[in-house]
């Protein structure tokens, strides 16, 4: 299933975490653990929403991955959470009402910079997602994502265990950056060369996210998704506020709706009541340029031709990274190329490829190594034709890691 199941444009749901609090969660509480002992409270916010019109509701697994439950002292419930807290959302999910399952950042950080490495954060991913998958829900959101490496490895972890679809959020200020210093534009390029089925923005204020769309419309060729912040509580801007940006948001391609924090069950059916208004037939297609072809580092969108030139050859010497930084300053196209000639590399080339800024073309002549490459590459790299790899390997490149084929 890699369509998305509901016609659009769709309602999603609103905030979870300031109606629990609402409620009575205190503040701070482990909110998976705390929704398990007070079963009613999200039961009673979820069968708010889908009477305000909501047709996904988001279980609360935000946080049920080992790496944060393990933080909060819950030790081996990554299934048994996943699994109790999607069951009880299918309990306020009324007929035609789908459940997401909801992951997030699992705040582990990548070498150089943290201890991690990409294959422990997305073994970290795919224990929830295949839980996520046992527990049955109907599809992956992934939101608030703030670096590209976790949205990454959470996009494969989702696909190794599961067909449905695959829905992506950024979080991002007014400038379109991520706390980790993505370009949201460059977290499109990206999970849109992944598969996603949507990709778009949340927790985010009304305005940034009406910008920020407007900025991914002309490389979008998947629904956009607009779930802004309302506001923190004594804060908030009111439902009728909110729902004055849906126009804006669908004229920018959001075709997915809903709210975050904040946006509460009256904010959801301003929203839904606006939805309705809106005439999407009215809106022009977008005319792209098929020279124009998007590319991305870890953290800046970039954009090559097909004639591009990548310059001289990279090797993964212990220079590499001053071999990069010379190479962009040098490079007139704004690409370079990097080559993988054996296992070693791959280590050098993981700890050094966050200082790439341009679009980079990935080279190896040997198929294994070219895949771990792009599977440690945190973005949307391109093959410039020159090897003698089978095409049918490109093609599977292209459509498991976006790999560009020129």
């Amino acid at each position: 299933m890699d369509t998305i199941p509901l016609s659009l444009p769709i309602l999603m749901d609103g905030a979870t975490g300031t109606e629990l609090r609402r409620l009575g969660m205190p503040d701070g509480a482990c909110t998976e653990q705390w929704v398990l002992e007070h079963p009613q409270a999200l039961l009673e916010v979820q069968r708010r929403y889908v009477d305000a019109g909501s047709r996904i509701l988001l279980a609360p697994t935000f946080g049920a991955n080992r790496a944060s439950l393990e933080r909060r002292g819950v030790l081996g419930q990554v299934r048994e959470y996943n699994r109790r807290l999607v069951d009880l959302t299918r309990q306020a999910a009324a007929e035609g009402v789908l459940v997401a399952g909801d992951m997030a950042p699992v705040g582990l950080t990548l070498v150089p910079f943290g201890e991690s490495s990409f294959e422990e954060l997305v073994a970290v991913y795919t224990e929830q997602a295949a839980a996520l998958e046992e527990a049955g829900v109907d599809l992956f959101f992934l939101e608030t994502m703030t670096d590209m490496a976790q949205a990454r490895a959470a996009v494969l972890a989702c696909k190794s265990v599961s067909d449905k679809p695959v829905w992506v959020c950024f979080t991002c200020d007014d400038e379109g950056r991520t706390p980790g210093g993505t370009d949201v534009l460059a977290g499109l390029i990206v999970m849109q060369g992944m598969g996603v089925s949507a990709f778009g923005l949340n927790c985010t204020s009304p305005e940034d996210t009406a910008e920020q769309l407007e900025r991914l419309t002309p490389y979008a060729s998947i629904p956009l998704i607009a779930k802004p912040s309302a506001g923190l509580p004594g804060a908030c801007c009111t439902p009728e506020e909110l729902a004055g940006f849906v126009s804006r948001y669908a004229a920018a391609g959001a075709r997915i709706f809903g709210g975050c924090c904040g946006a509460g069950p009256e904010h959801l059916a301003a929203v839904a009541q606006a939805v309705k208004g809106v005439d999407l037939s009215a809106f022009p297609v977008v005319e792209r340029d098929p020279d124009v072809i998007p590319c991305a580092s870890e953290k800046e969108a970039r954009f090559i031709t097909p004639d591009v030139d990548v310059g001289e050859t990279i090797e993964c010497t212990p220079d590499l990274m001053e071999d990069i930084l010379e190479a962009e300053e040098e490079s007139p196209q704004g690409a370079l190329k990097i080559a993988i000639l054996e296992e070693d590399d791959l280590d050098i080339f993981a700890e050094n490829q966050y200082v790439v800024k341009d679009a980079l073309c990935l080279w190896s002549d040997v198929p294994e190594l070219l895949e771990k490459a792009l599977r440690l590459y945190q973005g949307r790299a391109f093959w410039d034709g020159t090897g003698d790899l089978e095409e049918d390997f490109l093609q599977e490149m292209a459509g498991r890691y976006g790999l560009v084929l020129l």
